[in-house]
């Protein structure tokens, strides 16, 4: 078979190594792809944004099926355009994505559907939102309606920051469009928690759940990243919070879209807080995660093309979906001065003999030399039979993939060592 995924980050190169592994594969293609991603896809260059020429292209290349993995493509509609000409997708439709498109929207629909989630607010007007904040507790989270590239959402510790924030997003329009609507909801507390799932929109499969640290420094210190290193299975997420979820959150939401007719098809990703209240919903996406998706799909034993498969077409439910059971750690080698100004350009070193999975996020091919090109450059993984040796073979490995003004934190999974002690 023939398999286009969208995309060109650490996520989609997870994506590929994993479907790599399925003897049905004969060749990938990637839209647009990276540099890094060369060895195990061939790659088109093409913007995941663009739909006219991704759906071109498929028909051109007698693509069988196809994988939509960001969140942007999937929104605008990837997923519709792709099967109006034949072609069968991973990943929700238009429709269904709305999930993640729009924080209003999935905010109403856990109010509407009774699925725990945070008190909140939506306002179109600035002035409204800056009134309520004169007596909102704080701290207070806000949060712009739109797709804001992982950066929308402000957890503010003081009444300044609170209102900095609404102006950054309705005055300033950092966020564009996406920050025209905005939501201030409740400050929660607790350990957060990842959770990928399958659905094909009649039953959910979670998959093994996972530790994200979105913050550059160590300590959970500065400001968010896209993440930079997790852990999975998450300490966290007992038997018993597992099936808490399934009833009060997963199979909710699944019945939810299916009753507003969004039935949601592929990957549905439930952010998670575990409050002292019971677990809550923190954030819906539309698609696998990144990095969680380098930590949960190294430990997928079934055949990822499979599974794929029969999320679009309603067998989900007949289809063997497992896991290793062991454990695996991400570690993100990022450009010094990420998130904020960092050079590029620089040659990446990856020794032949490393006893880990590499995924390239930001790194592009000039004349034979791979070099750094984005703030997250690439993913090292690594799996064990506890999670300590995952951790420790993954700054082992990781220490000998190599580029200038390379930069990574130091203490990735400390806090779930921590988390094992405590749930023992």
């Amino acid at each position: 078979m023939n398999i286009l995924v969208v995309g060109g980050g650490g996520r989609e190169h997870a994506i590929i190594k994993s479907l790599k592994k399925s003897p049905r594969v004969t060749q990938i293609y990637a839209a647009p792809g990276n540099g890094g991603m060369a060895a195990d896809a061939i790659c088109t260059g093409i913007g995941a944004k663009d739909l006219d020429a991704i759906t071109a292209f498929a028909q051109e290349n007698a693509i069988d099926f196809a994988v939509v993995a960001p969140d942007d493509p999937l929104v605008l509609g990837a997923v519709d355009r792709l099967e109006a000409v034949g072609i069968p997708c991973f990943g929700p439709n238009k429709a269904a994505a709305i999930l993640e498109g729009s924080k209003v929207f999935s905010k109403d629909l856990m109010k509407k559907y009774h699925i725990p989630t945070a008190q909140y607010q939506v306002f179109d007007d600035m002035d409204r939102a800056l009134e309520y904040l004169k007596t909102a507790p704080i701290p207070t989270v806000v949060k712009a309606d739109g797709l804001a590239l992982g950066k929308g959402v402000t957890v503010a510790m003081t009444r300044q920051e609170a209102e900095d924030a609404v102006r950054a997003c309705m005055e300033d329009k950092v966020f564009g469009e996406s920050g025209s609507h905005i939501v201030i909801e409740e400050f929660l507390t607790g350990p957060e928690v990842s959770v990928l799932s399958f659905t094909d929109g009649k039953v959910v499969v979670p998959m093994v759940s996972s530790m994200d640290h979105k913050r550059i420094g160590d300590g959970d210190t500065g400001p968010n990243t896209g993440g930079m290193g997790t852990v999975a299975p998450n300490p966290y997420y007992t038997d018993e919070i597992a099936q808490v979820c399934m009833d009060t959150i997963f199979l909710p939401t699944m019945r939810a879209m299916n009753a507003e007719g969004r039935t949601f098809k592929g990957c549905l990703y439930f952010g998670l807080m575990l409050t002292e209240k019971g677990p809550k919903v923190i954030e819906y996406n539309c698609r696998f995660g990144d990095p969680e998706t380098q930590v949960v799909l190294p430990l997928l034993e079934s055949d990822l093309l499979t599974i794929m498969e029969a999320t679009a077409n309603g067998t989900l439910a007949e289809t063997e979906v497992k896991f290793r059971d062991q454990h695996a750690c991400c570690l993100v080698l990022a450009s010094e001065g990420y998130p904020k100004k960092y050079e590029t350009g620089f040659p990446i070193t990856i020794p032949e003999d490393l006893d880990a999975q590499v995924f390239v996020a930001g790194a592009k091919l000039e004349d034979g030399v791979l070099k750094t090109s984005g703030g997250r450059v690439l993913g090292v993984t690594a799996l064990g039979n506890t999670l300590k040796e995952a951790i420790d073979k993954a700054y082992q490995e990781g220490a000998r993939v190599t580029f200038q003004n390379a930069y990574c934190r130091k203490d990735i999974g400390a806090r779930a060592l921590r988390a094992e002690e405590e749930v023992k």
